[in-house]
């Protein structure tokens, strides 16, 4: 269910930017934060969660820790755009765990992808098994990220940050 920003009260969202900074916190925990009696708080956040403007809760893993450290973003231009190219290269994106996000654009390629594996040795054969031999691929370009200065899913949720 579509939902916009505007219908949310100033409760509604310091309940999504606390949430959002520790999704495991108590519903205790979330009514002080958020100055709220706990059934108040945690009524209010069953209610973001039926309307969709809460989609699940996710642990955020060190991809050290995991062995996932070395983060590539790859471009992908398709031999052609048709749907059907789409529809099967989507389908096959979806089907790899090491492509953490997939991003259509208008660019002078198709797709941009990031991926995460252990080092370039593991990247190597992700490349030469997985990606490149997705649905469409004509071409690719790999971007290895020498350091990540920022990594986060955070949206803003205040009510006056429009750009």
């Amino acid at each position: 269910m579509l939902r916009f920003l505007d219908q949310l009260d100033n409760q509604d969202r310091r309940i999504l930017d606390e949430m959002q900074r520790d999704g495991r916190m108590t519903a205790s925990d979330l009514a002080g934060r958020v100055h709220m009696s706990t059934s108040a708080a945690q009524k209010r956040l069953r209610k973001l969660e039926r309307l969709g403007y809460i989609t699940g809760y996710r642990a955020h893993l060190d991809p050290r820790a995991v062995d996932q450290a070395y983060l590539v973003y790859v471009q992908v231009k398709l031999s052609d755009t048709t749907r059907a190219t789409l529809d099967k290269f989507n389908s096959a994106v979806l089907e790899e765990p090491h492509i953490l996000s997939c991003d259509m654009l208008t660019a002078g390629f198709d797709y941009l992808l990031k991926v995460r594996c252990a080092d370039m040795q593991a990247f190597t054969a992700l490349h030469g098994d997985v990606i490149s031999a997705l649905p469409g691929v004509q071409q690719t370009f790999s971007f290895p990220v020498m350091m990540e200065i920022k990594d986060t899913t955070a949206l803003v949720i205040s009510r006056n940050t429009r750009p």
